[in-house]
């Protein structure tokens, strides 16, 4: 406590100090999520459970940063608590500090980054560093970054440093490798006035991204450096467009990928066609063995130098994000399809406002794989693992989300909007739960507003999902061998209620039912009730209750979180 308020003192002053100047922008954000659990028999958390999981007595995150820039100068930190973590975080991420700094100059022409770095190549495929406030995940580089625009419309792009991994220091000790990339890109519109304004749009880029790391495994002989490289390609006419990137890496063994020396791939391409109330987009991927970390011995999402950007509709209510994808980045074939429509208001089925539909369906398959196994073991470790024809599509289905979205104000103050979802989950697939059957499921929910006065208004939301699994179909032999295979299947119903008071208060009681779980004890209520105060830029949320347990997902990057009961408050502001 005695540093957070040394550190608050030293950036007041300073800030105080640079205020001073005319031009000088100051501005930043805070943030405070803090819980208090408690013992809850009825869904199954004794005090046994809280210390099997790890389930602090309070848990408390909160992060403040303060940026500042003059002219073609900018700067600015992050300071981080987590003491300790919120249940469902690394309980890595326990301590304080300054976790983010940075300082920047840049003329439009050069530009000089120092720090901590966030930045993207392309889609991602090799290189993508970001953070994540709601997954406890930041994958940050500190070291360098230079920028060049040698003409118009071309960017070149360097850096070098190493990632960030919880709160281990930076020295030279560490085993984190050291991560080195380079990014060119060119628009061509903008290079050529003469095709300023055209109608034909085209952007060419290219990168290279590698990463150092001494070998220090006595079994395998492992690269010190591994390369990996991408194109991209983003075309455009009139309504049209069409993107696509390919990406390479060379032979990278690690724990991920069980030691294998196979290359990378990944590809993804998008075709799209948009006017005025009507939209459609296709998009296709495949990703083969595209893990890449500076730590050939880290699992699970700890330094991920790139990202597998999903493409799959990404679902915002309660009962369809039980079921959330996680992208695959040993290996997925994915494509998905999007039509949005417009029925033109004052028409018959658009009636006076008009009536959105959107169509959405998406599948994530396994790729196809030829293993190669090793003489002494059998495995596939130490070999190259497996060969896989680049355009074969393996039968297991990861994924699959075919629903239909339909939104219509009916007048001034009633709006609704519905949604039907067909769903399929590989659980022990995507949740590494061996043996679990695949989820097939059907959702539906409709959420219903109604504008009391200009002041007041109220909205409903009441959503169902029927399981195949469920306590008249399950096979009760296999559910007692796996339990845990079990804990969120069966029949879901959901609703919730809110009433909000202007722009300033709400308040909102839900509940979630899984009444027809095969196994009677996991037949919970999942009620709540939040209040809320929202004023200019500073929000405050009181939520009481109980939580499942489930994943959150943020674009396909997931986090466990443990069933918990109790009370939370989130403080967010920003100047």
């Amino acid at each position: 406590m005695k540093r957070f308020l040394l550190l608050s003192i030293l950036v007041l002053s300073v800030t105080g100090l640079f205020a001073q100047f005319d031009n000088s922008q100051i501005n930043g954000s805070f943030q405070i999520d803090g819980q208090y659990y408690m013992v809850d028999d009825g869904i199954g958390i004794t005090e046994e459970y809280m210390l099997e999981k790890g389930v602090p007595q309070f848990g408390i995150n909160g992060f403040g940063k303060i940026n500042y820039s003059l002219g073609n100068f900018s700067a600015g930190l992050r300071y981080e608590a987590y003491l300790p973590p919120m249940s469902g975080y690394d309980k890595r991420l326990e301590g304080c500090g300054i976790a983010n700094y940075f300082a920047s100059y840049d003329n439009g022409t050069i530009g000089i980054t120092l720090g901590d770095i966030y930045d993207q190549f392309g889609n991602g495929f090799i290189f993508r560093t970001y953070e994540e406030w709601s997954l406890g995940f930041d994958n940050s580089l500190r070291g360098m970054r230079a920028i060049y625009r040698p003409a118009q419309g071309v960017t070149l792009k360097a850096l070098y440093g190493k990632q960030r991994y919880y709160w281990a220091p930076y020295g030279s000790s560490e085993t984190r490798g050291i991560v080195r990339g380079f990014d060119g890109e060119w628009d061509i519109n903008q290079s050529f006035e003469a095709m300023n304004n055209s109608k034909f749009r085209a952007m060419l880029g290219g990168s290279f991204v590698s990463k150092y790391q001494d070998n220090s495994d006595t079994k395998y002989f492992l690269p010190k450096n591994v390369g990996a490289f991408a194109g991209r390609v983003n075309l455009g006419y009139g309504r049209f467009a069409f993107t696509t990137e390919y990406a390479y890496k060379i032979n990278d063994p690690s724990a991920f990928n069980n030691y294998i020396y196979k290359e990378g791939q990944a590809l993804l391409s998008s075709l799209s066609y948009s006017q005025k109330g009507f939209g459609v987009i296709l998009q296709v991927k495949r990703v083969d063995n595209m893990s890449f970390k500076s730590d050939y011995t880290k699992g699970e999402n700890d330094l991920d130098i790139n990202f597998i950007p999903p493409i799959n509709y990404t679902h915002t209510h309660s009962l369809p994000a039980i079921y959330s994808y996680a992208t695959q980045p040993l290996g997925e074939m994915a494509a998905q399809l999007q039509v949005n429509y417009t029925i033109p208001k004052n028409t018959i089925i658009g009636g006076k406002y008009g009536t959105k539909i959107t169509l959405d369906f998406s599948q994530v398959n396994d790729i196809q794989r030829d293993y190669i196994y090793n003489d002494v073991d059998g495995g596939i470790n130490g070999t190259k693992g497996y060969t896989s024809n680049f355009f074969a599509v393996g039968d297991d289905i990861f994924y699959r989300d075919f629903n239909i979205e339909v939104e219509r104000r009916l007048n001034k103050k009633w709006k609704v909007i519905a949604q039907y979802i067909n769903l399929l989950y590989d659980m022990e697939a995507i949740e590494d739960h061996a043996d679990a059957p695949e989820v097939n499921a059907n959702i539906a929910f409709v959420d219903v507003s109604y504008r009391i006065t200009n002041k007041q208004s109220i909205r409903l939301e009441l959503q169902h999902l029927w399981d195949d699994i469920n306590a008249n179909t399950a096979n009760m032999e296999e559910v007692n061998a796996h339990p845990d295979n079990f804990k969120k299947r069966g029949n879901w119903a959901a609703a919730l209620i809110e009433y909000s008071i202007g722009s300033k208060w709400f308040v909102s009681v839900g509940d979630k039912y899984n009444y027809s779980n095969p196994l009677p004890e996991n037949r919970d209520h999942y009620y709540s009730a939040t209040v809320g105060f929202i004023k200019e830029s500073t929000r405050i949320t009181l939520t009481g209750g109980r939580q499942s347990e489930g994943m959150v997902c943020v674009g396909g990057v997931c986090r466990v979180v443990p069933a918990s009961s109790g009370f939370s408050l989130s403080i967010t502001t920003s100047f």
